[in-house]
């Protein structure tokens, strides 16, 4: 895991320390968490292992049967839906020589078999069979128990079709995590949401740390700027912020507009929403890696996969409302919502990019928050800073 001792010193403690200040006062996160080799391996532990953290997709792995493999900070994990249509997921290795059992995306039916002995598992993670384990053609071993030899189980849970993990096991209940999100947000019926395949993903390749993506994810601060075409509908003054501290943050607007295709169909709402949410739209940065968009018409989701220390791909899913958004009228609709969302994310690559290259600098430290505008940014490092001071 690299040399950690650095990250425990008094010296870096005590400027996380000057993290929890009042936004007006308080330093950002200092140059390290964004460019020392060691700090990912520090915070893997800290935040990612410890916490829970967004994995991936229930559209995933759509079928009984479907497997995808993943990584989380360089741990190898497999996704699952057994052919009970429960998803799991366990570590990525075989008990008996440590093989990866799976490196594409794959059907496999009911059965987990490593390429290696051929051990098989069943979708639940039992070890079923144990091929001449005892000598050719001997498939047992006196005092061997299959039962103890198994899949590792990680634990997991599933909301608005993300599939959280805490590998650690000794997280807070996902029902306590996600209260205060769940909440917020409890007039949009997770049910309802549907992806609709190719014109509902894309992938963004960018060369920074992750924590850079959710820090410019937070803020409205930059749309001007960064944004001017959806601020020529939604404008900085249109915006507000949202801050929960210790879980997420972000900011909404009033007036989520946008003309997505001229005489168009109006695609499917959630039902029964209040009035404010027909303009109003919300985005949230769910601590650590899901950058989150809520709208009257749609939903989407950004998995942050930390690559390395630099690089990071932001695997961005949308959702639309009932069986209904299924339609091919919605075709055109959809298509021109992906451009658009495409467009005002390929913006924020530059930036934040930029920011990257300036953690290098010794002339930089962290730098500061503005108290009207970077509040949410702010909650995000205070999280942070938190979650490593008490660990």
């Amino acid at each position: 895991m690299g040399d950690l001792s650095a990250f425990t010193a008094p010296a870096f403690r005590d400027r996380l320390t000057a993290v929890l200040s009042a936004t007006a006062t308080a330093k950002a996160l200092p140059n390290p968490c964004y460019v020392d080799p060691d700090f990912l391996a520090f915070e893997r532990a800290r935040l990612y292992e410890a916490g829970w953290a967004c994995l991936g997709f229930g559209k995933d792995v759509p079928k009984p049967g479907d497997v995808v493999p993943r990584s989380l900070l360089g741990l190898p994990l497999i996704l699952v839906r057994d052919t009970r249509n429960e998803i799991r997921v366990f570590h990525n290795v075989c008990s008996h020589r440590g093989a990866e059992l799976v490196t594409e995306p794959c059907h496999v039916g009911a059965v987990l078999r490593c390429p290696y002995h051929s051990w098989a598992y069943d979708l639940e993670g039992k070890l079923k069979a144990t091929p001449f384990i005892g000598g050719p053609g001997v498939n047992r071993c006196d005092g061997f128990d299959k039962s103890a030899h198994g899949l590792r189980a990680v634990r997991t849970a599933v909301w608005f079709d993300m599939v959280f993990v805490n590998v650690s096991g000794q997280a807070q209940d996902f029902s306590a995590y996600i209260a205060p999100l769940a909440e917020r947000w409890s007039m949009f019926d997770p049910s309802l949401i549907r992806h609709s395949g190719a014109d509902s993903s894309t992938t963004f390749h960018v060369n920074c740390n992750w924590k850079l993506a959710v820090e410019n994810y937070c803020e409205a601060y930059h749309l001007p700027s960064i944004h001017p075409g959806l601020n020529s509908y939604s404008k900085l003054e249109d915006h507000y912020h949202i801050e929960e501290p210790d879980h997420f943050a972000g900011q909404g607007t009033h007036v989520y507009a946008p003309l997505l295709v001229k005489d168009g169909p109006n695609l499917p709402q959630f039902p029964n929403l209040p009035s404010k949410w027909d303009k109003a739209a919300e985005y949230a940065s769910l601590f650590p890696n899901v950058l989150l968009g809520i709208h009257r018409d749609h939903y989407y989701a950004i998995r942050l996969e930390p690559v390395s220390l630099g690089q990071t791909r932001e695997h961005l899913e949308i959702y639309y409302i009932d069986d209904a958004s299924a339609d091919p009228v919605f075709e055109p609709v959809k298509q021109a919502n992906l451009n658009a969302w495409k467009t005002v994310f390929a913006e924020d690559v530059d930036v934040v990019e930029r920011m990257q290259l300036g953690r290098h600098s010794p002339g930089y430290d962290g730098g500061v928050f503005s108290p009207a505008m970077d509040g949410p940014t702010h909650v995000f490092h205070r999280w942070l800073a938190k979650k490593l001071l008490t660990a």
